[in-house]
């Protein structure tokens, strides 16, 4: 058995799923606006208690590493990198995109998958995978007009994801398919993390952040500056104290056993 917490925060989507490999055992998700800052940790909780596992059992953390939101990325990774740390996991990274098109490739047909992250205006994040998920073009970030894809023209191509309904106007080739399904989700960060789990393709796990601004009071850490990543702050959650912001408390100590 090999359990495996996944986080998706790349997008609006907020998903958290457990896995057994590429078994999905757990997933909670929620889009719409941005709150991974309020949910992230909550809908962990959730999964974990779905599928009756302490979160020291889990064998290792993946997360989405991009392209997408700087502000969703950078909680995800935190998250993620604070409980490796506190718990001594490895930590696995995921392509948002490669994670994107194997979700499209496992149930719909065409010769060449593009998920499409929305970057404002007329750009987009994207890539394109084969049918075995293999990267064929690249990771970038592309402005759309008619000869965005003149390249891979007469190939059947399915284009999805947030950024792709912009882009509905001005591809209109035949051979282009538009799919509304195949947004981030957890559950296919976990199916990528699978095998780079076997393969022991894990990131490094910083040991300590200098510039962590906080004050210690009893049973509680407040943090002033909520701009910094805060990897350190999880050495106390086995302790049983509490994370402050100006915003809410977080109590983590229910990842653990008392």
């Amino acid at each position: 058995m090999t359990l495996l917490l996944g986080l998706e925060t790349s997008t609006k989507i907020c998903s958290v799923a457990l896995s057994d490999g590429d078994k999905l055992l757990a997933i909670k998700e929620e889009g719409g606006t941005y709150s991974h800052a309020e949910k992230l940790t909550t809908f962990i909780q959730d999964v974990l208690q779905q599928a009756g596992v302490k979160m020291e059992n889990v064998d290792a953390i993946a997360v989405s590493k991009g392209p997408g939101s700087y502000t969703g990325l950078r909680i995800g990774v935190s998250v993620a990198k604070g409980l490796c740390y506190a718990l001594n996991k490895p930590l696995i990274s995921v392509d948002t995109l490669q994670a994107m098109a194997l979700n499209l490739s496992l149930t719909e047909n065409a010769d060449l998958y593009c998920p499409m992250i929305d970057a404002r205006r007329m750009e987009v994040y994207t890539a394109v995978y084969n049918k075995n998920n293999e990267e064929v073009t690249p990771v970038t970030a592309k402005i759309i007009d008619e000869n965005a894809f003149a390249d891979i023209e007469g190939r059947k191509i399915m284009f999805f994801g947030d950024g792709a309904e912009k882009c509905k106007a001005i591809l209109t080739s035949n051979n282009i398919i538009f799919n509304d399904n195949g947004l981030p989700s957890a559950q296919f960060i976990n199916q990528l993390a699978a095998l780079k789990f076997q393969q022991k393709k894990f990131e490094d796990v910083p040991a300590y952040i200098k510039y962590l601004d906080v004050a210690i009071i009893p049973n509680r850490i407040n943090v002033f500056n909520e701009s910094v990543v805060p990897y350190k702050l999880f050495e106390y959650l086995a302790a049983g104290k509490k994370i402050l912001s100006t915003n809410h408390s977080i109590d983590l100590k229910m990842f653990f056993d008392e």
